[in-house]
């Protein structure tokens, strides 16, 4: 008998695994991949600004415990997270209302895996998640992966629609409600405590959990804060909060914040076991030590005065850089603004025209789980100086007339 050929012996390694394949990439980080050029001026990507880095104080905090405790920094830690960490966490949430002890907190490797880490604990494959319409894209990319069915809330100028909730929890029987309350990503919009107080009480009437996300709360520019989801009669026994270190120290940190119930809370250390072991030792170790000797209220002072004159320089120019018929919101705080284009623009479609013109957004149609709208558009205002985002948005006035224009000669 001949002796088989390579190709004949090889046999074709097995398929990925069907949630790999059904997930796709991140729009938002396609389109940074596009716009990486230094010419251009995106106001696509929740980038805060480099420049606002207090770079000094975290580097003073990193040589600290490098010179003074190295050997428990460079070692390996527990699941939880640092204790002294885990105590400037809890007492910081209980300043902001919401009554916090340090066991109450796990600390995650970025509050994306703190969502991680409720997703593999809490869903079952073919389980429902409600989530706002529009939603945060990684998170939508998390229930895919955990093959959630994503069942989308609509949502209006004050963000997720009460009533609407309570029908669609009752027909669909979910799992899990995830959230962003404050500030939302990608519309900046923020839910009334009236609003939050009926979330709280459907979620217990209807048996759900609340993975309530709050990576912006601390950058409010004006108006009064709002109580946490958690923190309303209902929701106590059934909300998980993630919180983020990115925007108030810096993202390269990786540093978010899992509060949650006894046994949840449990549960999410397990998974943390399996997925990372612990949180990188010295970056808890310098962020403990950052929030024990600067002062970080002073550092976000700052920020949310800089992010404000940002906020401003974008919006009041939307007017002359939009067509006419657009309509966009101002929010109080966070990141982005929301923004659609008159009936008949799509917003994907014009994007190449104006990537040409060295500027570039996210357009809105990806952020929803139900039916998109393709007038929509996401802008951030923070990466760029109001000089700057003034410049872009004639960049943008430019590209969307030349690219109305091309399609009036094609038509």
């Amino acid at each position: 008998m001949p002796d088989a050929t390579l190709a004949d012996a090889v046999t074709p390694v097995p398929e990925l695994a069907t949630r790999a394949a059904r997930t796709g990439s991140s729009p938002v980080r396609d389109i940074l991949a596009l716009t990486a050029r230094p010419e251009v001026i995106s106001f696509a990507g929740g980038l805060p600004a480099p420049e606002l880095f207090d770079a000094a104080g975290i580097a003073d905090a990193f040589g600290h415990v490098l010179a003074e405790d190295p050997r428990r920094a460079l070692q390996y830690s527990t699941s939880e997270g640092d204790p002294a960490l885990r105590a400037a966490v809890a007492a910081r949430s209980t300043a902001r209302g919401l009554a916090t002890e340090a066991d109450d907190v796990l600390v995650t490797t970025g509050s994306q895996q703190g969502l991680s880490l409720l997703a593999t604990t809490l869903l079952e494959p073919g389980d429902v998640v409600l989530v706002e319409d529009p939603c945060y894209l990684a998170a939508l990319q998390i229930f895919s992966l955990a093959g959630a069915r994503v069942v989308p809330v609509p949502t209006d100028d004050e963000g997720l629609d009460p009533a609407a909730l309570d029908e669609i929890a009752a027909r669909e029987r979910p799992k899990l409600l995830y959230i962003i309350p404050t500030f939302q990503n990608p519309t900046g919009r923020t839910l009334t405590a009236e609003r939050r107080a009926a979330v709280a009480g459907i979620a217990a009437r209807r048996g759900l959990w609340i993975a309530e996300d709050d990576p912006y709360g601390e950058l409010r520019f004006e108006g009064d804060p709002v109580p946490w989801v958690a923190s309303f009669p209902g929701a106590e026994d059934r909300t998980a909060l993630l919180g983020s270190f990115s925007k108030i120290m810096a993202p390269g940190l990786r540093l978010g914040t899992l509060r949650a119930p006894a046994a949840l809370r449990r549960a999410c250390v397990i998974a943390k076991q399996a997925a990372d072991l612990h949180t990188s030792t010295v970056d808890q170790a310098a962020a403990a030590r950052y929030l024990t000797v600067a002062d970080l209220d002073a550092h976000l002072a700052r920020v949310r005065d800089a992010y404000r004159e940002r906020r401003n320089a974008l919006v009041d120019g939307l007017s002359a850089a939009l067509p006419e018929g657009s309509r966009w919101n101002r929010p109080a705080g966070g990141m982005f603004v929301w923004a659609t284009l008159p009936e008949g623009y799509d917003a994907t479609a014009l994007l190449p025209e104006v990537v040409r013109h060295d500027v570039a957004y996210v357009p809105g149609a990806p952020f929803f789980a139900g039916t998109p709208d393709p007038t929509a558009v996401r802008l951030s205002f923070v990466t760029h100086s109001p000089a700057e985002i003034g410049e872009g948005l004639g960049r943008l006035k430019t590209a969307l007339k030349t690219a109305l224009e091309g399609a009036r000669r094609e038509g």
